[in-house]
């Protein structure tokens, strides 16, 4: 009655009130003032009165001023893409006014290429119904969907699977858009955008913007540098409007071909019985047994894969299409479901959804993946398909010619082989060979994608795919191909020249550290660390990191024997095994290595290049057999039977092999000036990195430009610098050298600056000061690298009495890891860094429980200061150099900056930047090692002061004044030379006793394999007493063949030693 005599019974103010459900018919109405409750006669019955009472709700919240002026347009008042009447939602950088249905498939888009906002909710963010005013649905669409066929529109009524294939295939892939013709590349484009700005018509901006053009594109004018201040200039608000919109906007530009594979489609049928399953399937190769394939009967017609319960059938059972597949992955081998075996083929879609096919047998499952290949291969790229493909489709890459822009590409896997190409030549990247390969998380746009990152012989190529699913699926098939396969050297992972990375890892570690050794490879290494190491490599060679205090010598050389001892097949091929020992038939060994050629090329590639790779370096193990006492006899012994895979010995494969080690110049042409640089290198590692050989140490002393707190002329000081000074030496003579007394308390140090002076880092005090100069040669220019000595502020000690382990520093800091321009993390971002057990970790906050990023201390340099090409926030920075990147820090403050730096160099070393007064005592004197210089101060007895005077005629260093070139170095070859430091004048004019000069050289040592490299002299060790200067030449010169080695060295840092 109340109901009929419209009488409320109550009457409830929906502003600020909200709904919820309570069972299955009953819903609840909260009120600021009361609750109320509501039962309704059916399921459907409530849910149509939440649904009006929700409306009614956002109803009291809307704002109709915006969307009255919106709808001041006709074209805005039905949906741009189903035709509703009063759309009350728009996309504010595509320009279009949309329906609730269709907004929420535009979200789904992601930011990057539809902005969401309703008209009636966001009515205080809103400031550009001009530009709705001006372009309008009628004129957005002429370009949106210029090219739509009516049988392809979309209706009111349209479900959301259809509305979300609809408006995916209209904005992000841009089907119907209108052709632009007559730009080709980018350039273009961008040119005619900044054509485009400063005129009223908006339009064609739009066009330009969305067929690819970039937003943020340079203008060439400095003052003027981005379209949007183009446009300022001009006056166009309304191109401002659409330009601050898009400037996230993700909008590549569209490949000619990419459009081109819709037209063979159409021509293309094909029908029979298959197997199928349909799921979100786990991207993997792995494809074990199955039991969720069902048989049906399946159609490929008109771009559509269909399947049926039977061939009878007339509604289809479901229905997929091919223009929606980005992968597909073959399976050669077959998969055990329930009704047998079948031979698989996924598909994987842009949905993130994959749909597994099989056929019964292997040419079935041929003829089904070639129809399915025509219908979304474009014919530039068909030549991608061929038999042995595992795995085919499309993926965003960017390669090293052009690392701003992604652009989509068509890659197929085959073996080891990455093939791939954009519609041009194809390119193909052996996976077997890459340098590199690793996953990073990027962000684009406010989306974060997976990117694989690609190294191979100098070339870089990064690649993600357009889901989650579709890059682990390339990703897994990626590093299973880049992997180790098998026994056989061509299953190997290898170097850019085609070496397996566990025979170039061995070999180049042998000889930096087992060239001197006596017995090299004669001595067994520990059974279980040879294996560990073993499966190591096996497992990623890449990973493995062979090191002298983490590796001994002779696991490592059993790990290179036991692997060539269990390769698939032997070295020199079993089959050949006759031809090589009949060679020994030859009385004349000249003929003899003619045979061997023959029989080397005829070797498989791979075989050769690793056989090459190990007879140079047996051959360098030889011609040092002086010092390793391994001559090619010996070294043929031990390696016959990994060579050939016998059980035993036996002289005449010994013979073959010693031949070949002997040889080895001649069998493989090897020209005059490696020969002259293997030599060069032997020399060099047999005196510089076996630290036993004392006779070296003095030889080779260097003079360096050392500059004394700045660089600046006047502040140059040439200082003589042996292989065993250190930072403090180094500074001690520094100081002695202009008459300043060395406080060990005055926290002196020397720093290696490089990037022109923007980087600097304090050098521990273990740290030996040539070794770090010879590390020069890395960097990208050399020349701008010099050596200060100047005070760094003395810190807390790291240990502060505790175990190192038990230290921990955090803080928040700016960072940044120098990524790509257009990613966000070349700006510095706040995150939470802590230090602590030998490892620097960031955070992306203090609540993160897992660090973004980790790095071991021991495989990074810590400098103070950064680039300024990064523009950092603060003054106070410094800089972490790892082996593949840069990470960027800024700090508050000077006293953070330093504090951070020292606390790093002291926890990689295990001690404090500066050594405690006692220690330092200890280990250093005035009367020092090689390369310090003795000044008035030294407490010398007076007869030995006359004794070391007297030498001075032959050895003084600084007698006359000589220009001094910008870092440059020269070996001490001629004692009787002399120049002077860019100093006073009157320091010519001082006494025997004020001028600094070297201390004499040690004595040479009675072994060099058991005498350590010498150590500063204690200060009970008094002094040197003069003796004979091992390996100088005549008057006391430095011998000319070792003038030239150390000068070869030199030549790379750009530096030349004078005689």
């Amino acid at each position: 009655m109340d109901f009929k005599a419209g009488l409320g019974i109550s009457e409830l103010e929906l502003i600020a009130a909200n709904i919820r459900d309570v069972d299955r018919r009953g819903f609840e109405i909260n009120t600021p003032f009361k609750n109320f409750c509501f039962t309704a006669e059916s399921e459907q019955e409530r849910a149509e009165w939440v649904e009006a009472i929700q409306e009614s709700i956002v109803e009291t919240l809307s704002d109709y001023e915006v969307a009255e002026k919106i709808w001041f347009n006709e074209a805005n008042r039905s949906c741009a893409d189903c035709r509703a009447p009063q759309p009350e939602w728009a996309s504010t950088n595509l320009g279009v006014v949309i329906c609730k249905k269709c907004a929420g498939q535009h979200r789904f888009l992601g930011p990057s290429i539809s902005k969401v906002r309703s008209l009636k909710l966001d009515s205080s963010i809103w400031s550009n119904e001009l530009f709705f005013l001006e372009v309008g649905n009628k004129n957005a669409n002429s370009f949106w969907a210029a090219n739509l066929p009516l049988e392809e529109e979309l209706h009111c009524g349209a479900s959301t699977e259809q509305r979300a294939t609809f408006i995916r295939r209209k904005y992000k892939e841009r089907k119907y858009r209108r052709l632009l013709e007559g730009f080709e590349h980018v350039e273009q484009l961008n040119q005619a955008l900044c054509a485009s700005v400063v005129t009223p018509d908006v339009l064609q901006t739009m066009a330009l913007v969305f067929t690819g053009a970039n937003v943020m594109c340079a203008t060439g004018d400095p003052t003027h540098s981005t379209p949007y201040l183009l446009a300022q200039r001009a006056g166009q608000k309304v191109q401002m409007e659409f330009l601050h919109q898009n400037k996230l906007s993700d909008f590549p530009v569209v490949e000619p071909w990419s459009e081109s594979a819709a037209l063979s489609e159409s021509s293309v049928f094909m029908d029979g019985f298959l197997y199928v399953s349909s799921a979100s399937a786990k991207a993997t190769l792995d494809r074990r047994g199955r039991d969720d394939m069902s048989r049906r009967w399946c159609t490929l017609e008109g771009g559509s894969l269909s399947f049926y319960q039977s061939e009878r059938s007339s509604s289809a059972l479901g229905r997929v299409q091919i223009n929606e597949v980005v992968s597909l992955a073959v399976s050669n081998s077959e998969t055990i479901i329930g009704a047998g075996a079948v031979f698989t083929v996924e598909l994987y879609l842009q949905t993130e959804r994959a749909l597994t096919i099989g056929a019964t047998t292997q040419d079935a499952q041929h003829h089904w993946i070639q129809a399915l290949t025509k219908c979304f291969i474009p014919p530039k790229v068909e030549g991608l398909v061929r038999t042995g493909t595992e795995l085919i489709g499309r993926l965003h890459y960017k390669e090293g010619h052009d690392l701003y822009s992604w652009r989509v590409g068509w890659f197929m896997l085959e073996g080891s082989g990455l093939h791939f190409s954009s519609g041009e030549d194809e390119e193909v990247l052996q996976l077997k060979q890459l340098q590199e390969l690793t996953v990073s998380t990027h962000t684009q746009g406010e989306d974060k994608i997976q990117v694989l990152l690609m190294v191979e012989s100098g070339r870089t190529v990064y690649i993600h795919g357009f889901n989650n699913l579709d890059f682990s699926l390339w990703h897994s098939a990626i590093i299973l191909a880049a992997g180790t396969g098998g026994k056989a050297l061509s299953d190997q992972q290898l170097t850019k020249n085609g070496i397996p990375i566990i025979v170039e890892s061995c070999i180049a570690f042998v000889t930096q550290y087992g060239l001197c050794q006596e017995g090299v490879y004669e001595k067994l290494g520990d059974p279980t660390r040879v294996g560990l190491l073993l499966e190591e490599f096996t497992r990623d060679a890449r990973s493995v990191k062979l090191r002298e205090k983490e590796h001994k010598l002779e696991d490592v050389t059993d790990t290179l024997k036991s692997f060539l001892d269990h390769l698939e097949d032997a070295l020199l091929v079993k089959e050949l095994y006759p031809y090589w020992v009949s060679a020994l038939d030859e009385t004349d060994e000249s003929f003899r290595v003619k045979k061997y050629s023959t029989f080397i090329e005829s070797l498989p590639k791979i075989n050769r290049t690793t056989l090459d790779a190990l007879l140079q370096h047996l051959y360098r193990i030889h011609q040092c057999s002086h010092l390793n006492h391994m001559p090619s006899q010996k070294l043929a012994s031990v390696f016959s039977c990994c060579f050939f895979q016998t059980q035993g010995q036996t002289p005449q494969e010994i013979s073959v092999v010693q031949d070949l080690i002997r040889n080895y110049v001649t069998l493989f042409r090897v020209n005059q000036d490696q020969v002259q640089q293997m030599e060069r290198e032997n020399s060099f590692i047999t005196r510089w990195n076996d630290k036993k050989d004392t006779s070296f140490c003095p030889a080779g002393d260097l003079i360096f430009e050392v500059y004394l707190e700045k660089k600046e002329p006047e502040q140059c000081l040439l200082i003589k610098v042996s292989p065993s000074m250190r930072p403090l030496e180094l500074a001690e003579t520094a100081l002695s050298m202009r008459g300043a007394t060395f406080e060990a308390d005055g926290c002196w140090t020397a720093f290696e600056v490089i990037e022109n002076g923007e980087l600097e880092r304090p050098l521990h005090h273990s740290e030996k000061i040539l070794e770090q100069v010879l590390e020069w040669s890395a960097l990208e220019t050399p020349s701008s690298a010099f050596l200060v000595i100047k005070k760094l502020p003395k810190t807390k000690r790291i240990h502060d009495g505790k175990d190192q382990t038990q230290f921990k520093k955090c803080d928040h800091l700016k960072f940044s890891d120098g990524s790509s321009k257009l990613l966000s993390g070349h700006k510095f971002q706040e995150k939470y860094v802590v230090l602590r057990s030998e490892k620097l970790l960031i955070y992306r906050d203090i609540k993160s429980t897992k660090a973004e990023k980790a790095v071991q201390l021991k495989f990074v340099k810590c400098y103070l200061g950064l680039k300024k090409k990064l523009k950092p926030p603060t003054n106070w920075g410094f800089t972490v150099y790892t082996d593949k990147q840069q990470w960027h820090f800024c700090c508050n403050k000077r006293e953070t900056q330093v504090s951070w730096v020292t606390d790093i160099i002291a926890m990689k070393y295990g001690s404090d930047l500066h050594p405690t007064t006692a220690n330092h005592k200890e280990k250093s004197d005035f009367n020092s090692s090689p390369g310090t210089v003795l000044s008035e101060s030294s407490k010398l007895p007076q007869h030995k002061l006359i004794g070391r005077s007297a030498s001075l005629v032959d050895n003084e260093l600084w007698t006359a004044k000589a220009p001094v070139p910008q870092l440059k170095t020269k070996s001490l070859g001629n004692p009787t030379k002399t120049s002077e430091p860019p100093m006073a004048s009157h320091a010519v004019h001082r006494k025997t006793s004020e001028v600094s000069f070297p201390s004499l050289l040690p004595p040479p040592s009675k072994s060099r394999h058991s005498q350590p490299m010498p150590l500063p002299l204690s200060p009970q060790s008094g002094y040197k007493t003069m003796g004979k200067r091992p390996g100088m030449g005549g008057d006391n010169f430095m011998p000319q063949n070792l003038l030239s080695e150390l000068n070869s060295v030199l030549n790379k840092t750009g530096r030349k030693g004078n005689d």
